[in-house]
């Protein structure tokens, strides 16, 4: 028998309340764990949508910046009115195409899920938007309506209102006022005028204009008087990094603003549980006349003729603005801004010599800008528009367009328009001239010899046009004397007009022989003028000669010689309206030849590039040295290749009311021309040019060598026979335009096109 020991104590025991204590505890701790964790997952979801929300909000901004000018000028093209084509252009079909093109309604496009091929695919993303009704509560204009007035429509906030802690308004008339709500609307007349009450700065945008900017930094504004400048005036450049002028420099434009409200994330807080503010936006469009020292919407380069000459007397002030840019050689720019792409070469210096920026450092490097803005405190002087991800830079050029307005995408009318403006009419510029010189016949089909010319300007408001034969009679033909001719002296008498150049005419009742362009004394009798009238004492008259006459180069070349100085004296004679009118002022010029009529006594279509073929007219420009007599400024736009045969502009004038830059004022003035040449009786040794010079040439050809000769370059010369000029025979003075008073009547126009948030902690509304 065995035995086995036991121990001796107290038998166990277990305690529930510890027990149940302790789990209690345990489970609490856990479920404030679980509780911990959703909680911190609820803040990474709400987190990644706001992230979700705010690339999709960037997206559909971006899209409306894309889409605005596209719309904007189809509202301006024929027939836009229409009620089908109208429809495509309001701001509400705006707005939906742009939720369409940025994708904001999906996670996940349809076209993106059937390439993933993934068989039985589910969406757990439950904010997922699918209905164009919710364009209403996503976009609201500011302030939002009554609710009994809000309408399935969309509406846009119009500048041509004054708000306070918004841009200076626009003045419009209550047609375009009401359009402007529903469509991108732009109406602007000539450069200088303001014949029209749409869209123009009113004594309402005076204050405004003077005062402090929209980003509200205190600082005063740059606005001149409206009631002189009511189409263009002196604005603030907006805080880009597209750098056409420096960012808060005066620039001249006129600023076309809407205001909207947004909140993408508003009509799916139920499914989201999301709350997120609404967010105001300002988007804009300045129309901006060119006013750089050089521009150019094409291929451009910089540096260097096309001899491969290195620049050598040239001094160029502010910006230079390119389609494309390559800069050779040891260049030094000031700034350069580009749409698309620039090449430097190593040498080349743009803004401080100090801060060279070139291909082995290259500007466009992260942190390069940066570190120059830092460390100069100056505005970076290298830029691309696609830097400004909420900015769309667009240069108006219609290429060849803009120099005939016989062109067939120009000569036909254009009616039934959203925009007062129409498109041809705003973006070509000799649809803008007052004056119209047009070649209407030529002698026959093997003879192009002028015969006919048609010039119209305007009188009391109202465009006349007058026939002129550049055969007159001299000998017996019956003709009615023209307008604008005052007696002058009897039969055999002498009269002495001085150095005024002026037309005469030499007989009695319908009978008369006729001189152009004579000056000095001149003896009204029959060995001058023959005998219009045999038999019958006659008289002589006069008035002031025409602005052009037939000519011809020493080559032969037929022109037509245009004299600008004589424009006062002859629009005086024929009672017209004066180069300085308030309204309809005749200060622009057009010359075209009319190709439209097909026949053996009509001219040919004039080619560009120009040519010497037969049947292809110059211009001769001359007696172009004083235009202080347009104190409106001057303008001539001509498909014709051009031959400067004088100085031009060189008198100064008397500053107009309100103009504040120092230095000599020259009046306005522009030459529009597919090519220009200098000289006209012999190629002159050297030529000095000063103000801005642009290029309408089409093209974005891609730079395969320094030399390509394809690129547009500016500073290029050549004389009347076709040589080029040296560089060191070429001085060139260019700098910008700072004032609305150095506008010519012509210009070429730019648009640009800024989205921005207004924030009331930035400007106090």
């Amino acid at each position: 028998m065995i035995s086995y020991p036991t121990r001796a104590g107290k038998p166990g025991f277990v305690s529930y309340f510890m027990v149940l204590s302790t789990g209690m505890i345990l489970t609490l701790l856990m479920v404030y764990t679980y509780r911990r964790a959703i909680n911190s997952m609820e803040v990474q979801s709400a987190v990644q949508m706001r992230v979700d929300y705010g690339e999709r909000e960037d997206a559909i901004l971006r899209s409306i910046v894309a889409l605005t000018p596209n719309r904007t000028i189809r509202a301006m093209q024929h027939n836009s009115a229409a009620t089908t084509n109208a429809a495509q252009l309001t701001w509400k079909q705006i707005f939906s195409d742009a939720l369409v093109q940025s994708n904001a309604r999906n996670s996940l496009p349809e076209n993106l899920r059937n390439t993933l091929n993934v068989a039985n695919l589910r969406l757990s993303n439950t904010g997922d938007s699918t209905t164009a009704l919710q364009l209403d509560s996503v976009f609201e204009e500011i302030p939002p309506p009554p609710a009994n007035a809000k309408t399935p429509e969309i509406f846009m906030t119009s500048g041509t209102s004054a708000m306070t802690g918004y841009p200076p308004p626009l003045d419009s008339s209550s047609s375009t006022k009401a359009k402007d709500l529903l469509y991108p609307i732009i109406s602007t007349n000539s450069a200088g005028s303001a014949s029209t009450n749409d869209k123009t700065y009113g004594a309402t945008a005076q204050t405004a204009l003077n005062s402090a900017s929209l980003n509200g930094n205190g600082t005063a504004g740059y606005g001149v008087p409206v009631n002189t400048y009511p189409v263009f005036n002196r604005l603030r450049y907006p805080q880009i990094n597209f750098g056409y002028a420096r960012p808060g420099d005066p620039f001249v434009a006129k600023r076309n603003w809407w205001a909207f409200s947004m909140n993408l994330a508003g009509h799916d807080a139920g499914l989201t549980r999301l709350a997120n503010r609404k967010r105001d936006f300002v988007l804009s469009i300045y129309e901006i006349p060119s006013q750089l020292a050089i521009s150019a919407d094409s291929f451009m380069s910089l540096g260097r003729l096309e001899s491969g000459e290195a620049w050598q007397n040239i001094n160029i002030q502010g910006g230079i603005f390119a389609g494309r840019a390559i800069v050779e050689g040891e260049t030094t720019l000031p700034a350069l801004a580009s749409r698309r792409s620039m090449t430097l070469s190593d040498d080349a210096v743009i803004g401080d010599p100090d801060q060279i920026l070139t291909n082995t450092n290259n500007p466009f490097a992260p942190g390069v800008r940066e570190s120059h803005q830092i460390t100069t405190g100056e505005f970076f002087p290298v830029s691309l528009a696609s830097e400004s991800g909420r900015v769309a830079f667009v240069p108006i050029n219609r290429g060849a367009e803009f120099f005939d307005r016989f062109h067939p995408n120009v000569v036909s009318e254009e009616s039934g328009t959203l925009s007062p403006s129409t498109w041809n009419k705003y973006s070509v510029g000799a649809l803008q001239c007052a004056m119209r010189l047009d070649i209407t016949k030529v002698e026959s089909a093997t003879n192009k010899t002028v015969t006919e010319y048609k010039f119209s300007y305007f009188k009391g408001g109202v465009r006349k046009t007058d026939v002129i034969s550049s055969k007159p009679a001299t000998t017996g033909a019956k003709k009615n004397l023209p307008g604008g001719y005052l007696y002058a002296a009897a039969e055999d008498q002498t009269y002495d007009f001085g150095t005024a150049v002026v037309d005469v005419a030499y007989g009695l009742n319908g009978y008369w022989a006729y001189q152009t362009g004579v000056t000095g004394s001149v003896t009204f009798n029959n060995d001058r003028f023959g005998d219009p009238l045999v038999g019958t004492r006659k008289s002589g008259y006069f008035r002031p000669s025409y602005l052009f006459e037939k000519s011809e180069l020493p080559s032969g070349k037929p022109c037509i010689a245009i004299y600008p100085q004589r424009l006062p004296a002859l629009l005086a004679s024929l009672n017209a309206d004066p180069v300085n009118h308030a309204t309809t002022p005749n200060n622009s010029l057009v010359v075209n030849v009319d190709y439209t009529n097909i026949g053996a006594t009509y001219p040919l279509q004039q080619k560009i590039p120009c040519t010497d073929e037969i049947g292809q007219y110059g211009l001769i420009l001359q007696e172009c040295a004083d235009l202080s007599a347009f104190t409106r400024g001057f303008s001539l736009v001509t498909n014709l290749r051009t031959y400067i045969g004088d100085d031009f502009n060189v008198v100064p004038g008397t500053p107009p009311t309100g103009y504040t830059p120092g230095g000599t004022y020259y009046p306005p003035a522009s030459l529009f021309a597919p090519e220009k040449r200098y000289g006209v009786d012999v190629d002159p040794f050297a030529v000095s040019l000063g103000g801005q010079v642009g290029s309408l040439a089409k093209g974005d050809k891609v730079v395969s060598s320094d030399d390509d000769p394809s690129a547009v370059r500016p500073m290029d010369s050549k004389t009347m026979s076709g040589s080029a000029l040296g560089a060191n025979r070429i001085t060139v003075n260019l700098r910008p335009i700072t004032h609305p008073a150095e506008l010519p009547p012509i210009t070429m126009m730019n648009w640009l096109l800024v989205l921005e948030e207004r924030r009331n902690e930035f400007i106090g509304n």
